[in-house]
């Protein structure tokens, strides 16, 4: 099992941080649209595996400051919504899982302020086994800081109450609240012992056997929007995902925009969804 995290990079760069944050720009268009493709080649499934990239929604346990965080201490996180491979649970909801601060300097002298920087470890499964985390999708390579390093400081990587931040400066220290959240992906493809999660050993291979699989490739304008697939929040624009050969609900779903929904049936094979958000009217 991987256990070479990417980091979560939170830094003190005073009021220049928060004027980065992207800002929704208006959308002119006069309806959402959806553009779909086909395509012939279809992604082979693992069963039996806890796949690489897989989101996992959690929150934080507790406040974290850069004025007295130590070094290597860990910090809980609490899951947010269940996890399945083929059907079965195996990430409860209220699971947990763990960080480490790797890097802790309270605000100095000369207007220089705090640094704060976590990373992600691992989620606990229902069999109690860990799975290895990552702050980015796809993220690979053992190296704590890593290539998103740049894209993490300049994007709100935490949620609290609806509302996007990245963090909230007291003078110049960093504190990270309890109670905000965040989206992390497993950390590389974990096979599993099906049996240790409530599955039979003695069921027939079929059984178990994977439904044909529909790959989608999801976009939207503005990017950074909540995907959820019949009412179950699977990542956030851009992704791909695989979803079993049917009919099923896409919703897109950015705050500051109106949703947008759309029924698609698939049959195998690759559809690519393109979500226009309109931006909601100013209210008087």
């Amino acid at each position: 099992m991987c256990k070479s995290p990417l980091a979560v990079i939170f830094l003190a760069i005073g009021p220049l941080l928060v004027a980065q944050q992207p800002q929704p720009v208006p959308e002119t268009r006069a309806a959402p649209q959806a553009t779909a493709v086909a395509s012939s080649a279809a992604v082979p499934a693992k069963p039996n595996t806890l796949l690489d990239g897989t989101p996992v929604k959690l929150r934080i346990g507790r406040n974290v400051s850069s004025a007295d965080a130590k070094v290597g201490e860990h910090v809980d996180f609490e899951v947010l919504e269940e996890v399945q491979v083929m059907g079965v649970v195996v990430i409860a909801k209220a699971a947990t899982a763990s960080a480490t601060v790797t890097e802790a300097q309270p605000k100095r002298r000369m207007g220089r302020g705090g640094k704060l920087e976590m990373v992600l470890d691992y989620v606990r499964l229902l069999d109690n086994e860990k799975a290895a985390l990552t702050a980015t999708a796809g993220g690979k390579g053992g190296g704590h800081v890593g290539a998103m390093t740049g894209a993490i400081v300049a994007t709100a990587i935490f949620t609290l109450g609806g509302s996007a931040l990245f963090l909230f400066m007291h003078g110049k220290d960093i504190t990270i609240p309890k109670g905000a959240e965040t989206t992390a992906y497993i950390n590389g493809d974990m096979p599993l012992d099906m049996a240790r999660f409530g599955v039979a050993p003695s069921a027939p291979a079929a059984a178990l056997a994977p439904a044909a699989q529909a790959t989608l490739a999801i976009d939207s304008t503005p990017p950074g929007a909540d995907i959820e697939i019949d009412g179950r929040f699977v990542g956030n624009t851009p992704s791909t995902v695989s979803v079993a050969a049917g009919s099923h609900q896409i919703a897109v779903k950015k705050k500051g925009f109106t949703g947008w929904s759309k029924t698609l049936n698939v049959t195998g094979g690759t559809v690519h969804l393109i979500a226009e958000l309109e931006q909601e009217p100013a209210k008087q």
